[in-house]
């Protein structure tokens, strides 16, 4: 088991349990793995969000990378996926986002991108670790002309904007509807100001809301986590469509006009239809988690398509579609991975595949939406401490309680349980046909986790 990195890189309280000593030894470790293979000096990219802990821990990395030789470009505040494309377009070694994605701003993290512009392997990440506890570090630094040196290169910025005008602005402006607004919810994070700048480049109508970070208010009652003030922003405004970011913008979720959530399975639906219909869904596959809800998996079934589950994090969702050539897949949560443009999440780039199919077929948000009839899913967090949080699976208890609800469903409903990879949470997913009926169940498994988990 990894003793730092979780489902998603590192994430813990800044300054705190995320020290910059712990940050220094991490980009020292992990400047020395990802590049021991190549002869030359590694170039890294770094960029982060917008949380106030953002430039500490900037610092305590940029320290690290120079100090084992490695030359770093400072890309500033940028979003995930923007850090993702140019890694892979400037053919750096590897790459940094310090983000806490969609957590509150006490939270920071590091997720480490490898040249290809992809998160790296659990096994490189094991590596880091192993060389971080080695004792060895201060046999990796630099000396005289070999330390490293960094540049700030904030302008790298268009270089991604012109990604989103190279592969839409012909088909939008080709289909473009003009009495069409979208409102933008950028959660005060890291796509506070290139969200405005693409969809103006595009000439797609819109406004911004919860675009004026101060540090402290990223995902704060914004964003993809919380989309009550979209939804009423939408209401209100008799706007067509509402997209929200979440912290660095690798997520998307959306609002129809009629102001029901459109969340990552029905994207995956609604993106899946738009590419079959042009042949361009690879093997007429979807790759989602075991999070993903039955209604997908009904309408792949229906739609003569394969929907394959992996285990929860876009990282092995991504796994599976390089190993056979999908080019789509993601989870519930808004991570949309569209591999012909780009290895990772991206919201900007989702909300736009979303758009694009909204003009092309000319039919409304909540039309489109309907291909998925979901299932009702309740999902419960238990609380339980960070050393006992896979201890339920060997508990007798809670497995026969979730043997015998399972049994109860007879095919019409699942239990689904999983620790969270960042937090100290168990989180149980129970999903069937009667809401009541399946909240009562979690809230009773949930209980069981907490008495037997503390």
């Amino acid at each position: 088991m990894r003793k730092y990195f979780g489902t998603d890189g590192i994430r813990r309280i800044a300054n705190t349990e995320l020290s910059p000593e712990l940050v220094y030894k991490v980009a020292k470790s992990g400047a020395y793995v990802l590049s021991k293979h190549t002869n030359k000096a590694p170039t890294i990219l770094i960029g982060r969000d917008t949380r106030l802990s953002g430039t500490l821990i900037e610092s305590a990395m940029v320290a690290g990378f120079l100090s084992y030789g490695a030359n770093v470009k400072l890309l500033g505040v940028i979003p995930t996926p923007a850090v993702a494309y140019l890694t892979k377009k400037l053919q750096a070694d590897a790459s940094v986002v310090i983000s806490a994605s969609h957590n509150t701003y006490e939270f920071n993290g590091i997720k480490y991108f490898s040249n290809k512009g992809m998160k790296i392997s659990d096994e490189i990440e094991e590596e880091i670790e192993d060389v971080m506890d080695s004792g060895k570090l201060d046999e990796l630094s630099a000396v005289k002309d070999k330390i490293g040196v960094s540049e700030v290169r904030t302008d790298l910025i268009d270089e991604y904007i012109y990604f989103f005008r190279k592969n839409f602005e012909d088909n939008i402006e080709k289909y473009k509807k003009n009495n069409f607004k979208v409102v933008i919810d950028t959660a005060n994070g890291a796509t506070y100001q290139i969200a405005d700048k693409v969809f103006k480049t595009l000439g797609i109508e819109h406004e911004i809301i919860n675009n004026n970070p101060d540090g402290i208010n990223i995902n704060q009652n914004c964003g993809s986590t919380h989309l009550e003030m979209l939804k009423e922003y939408v209401l209100k405004n008799k706007m067509n469509l509402g997209i929200a970011y979440d912290g660095d913008g690798d997520r998307c979720l959306a609002i129809d006009e009629k102001g029901e959530e459109i969340d990552g399975d029905k994207l995956l639906a609604i993106i899946a239809n738009y590419l079959q219909a042009k042949g361009k869904l690879n093997n007429k596959t979807i790759v989602a988690t075991v999070m993903s809800n039955l209604g997908l998996n009904k309408y792949a079934e229906k739609n003569k398509m394969k929907l394959l589950q992996t285990k929860v994090g876009d990282r092995y969702v991504l796994e599976e579609m390089l190993k056979n050539e999908y080019n789509l897949g993601g989870e519930q949560s808004g991570h949309i991975i569209l591999l012909d443009y780009n290895p990772t999440g991206d919201g900007i780039l989702t909300s736009l595949m979303l758009i694009q199919a909204l003009f092309e077929t000319g039919k409304k948000a909540s039309e489109l939406s309907k291909i998925v009839q979901k299932y009702p899913q309740v999902l419960i967090n238990a609380k339980v401490s960070t050393e006992k949080k896979y201890e339920y699976e060997k508990n007798p208890e809670i497995k026969n309680a979730i043997d015998n609800l399972e049994k109860e469903f007879s095919g019409n409903g699942r239990v689904l349980i999983r620790p969270s990879g960042t937090e100290p949470l168990v989180r149980v997913m129970i999903e069937g046909k009667d809401e009541k009926v399946i909240e009562k169940k979690a809230k009773e498994i949930a209980k069981l986790i907490e008495k037997n988990c503390k």
